[in-house]
């Protein structure tokens, strides 16, 4: 192994205090609405292979531990199994602990409920360290913000998806971040 492969793979994937704020503040999360649950839960159970495993993560704030536990809850339910419930700080030395705990399943998929400032800093060790897909992970609607994936750095987030607070979608492609109105009846 050459020494900058060496260093890479031993390099810290955190962001800096300094770079984080040059976003502005990223917004807290709000509570999760029905049609925000509903609709996590219809991008689930819609899935060309079947999804049965999750293992969901969450932040330490009010509104994520509550929209977590709603979808444990709503997940079990409908007789499916969750692995793993791991939470994370907004700020720490290392994210090591919390991403290899949720990675260690392996589920079926991951579904997250976080602030956007911690989850950051957790996807990036998580696409350092594990084997985490953005693209089998569905979030609530607090990581639906477009200064995400630039924060995040070069598609550490591509292929992320989640839902709104209306009921409608959103998705993660590269630098950009698209929301999807509800489809069908309103509720």
């Amino acid at each position: 192994m050459s020494v900058r492969t060496e260093r890479e793979q031993t390099r810290s994937p955190l962001i800096s205090a300094e770079n984080l704020a040059a976003y502005g503040d990223l917004p807290q999360p709000a509570p999760h609405t029905g049609a925000e649950l509903a609709s996590l839960i219809g991008l689930l159970t819609q899935q060309k292979s079947r999804i049965e495993t999750v293992a969901v993560g969450h932040s330490r704030d009010a509104a994520s531990r509550a929209a977590a536990e709603a979808f444990t809850t709503a997940w079990q339910a409908r007789g499916g199994k969750v692995l793993a419930v791991v939470d994370w700080p907004e700020t720490a030395a290392s994210w090591l602990r919390p991403s290899r705990r949720l990675t260690a399943g392996p589920p079926d998929a991951w579904v997250v409920a976080a602030a956007p400032p911690g989850f950051v800093q957790l996807s990036r060790r998580l696409r350092h360290s594990t084997d985490w897909d953005p693209a089998r992970t569905l979030a609530f609607a607090s990581l639906a913000d477009s200064r995400l994936p630039a924060l995040a750095g070069p598609d550490t987030l591509h292929g992320l998806r989640g839902a709104t607070a209306e009921g409608g979608t959103w998705e993660v492609r590269h630098r950009w971040v698209t929301c999807y109105p509800r489809m069908g009846p309103a509720a």
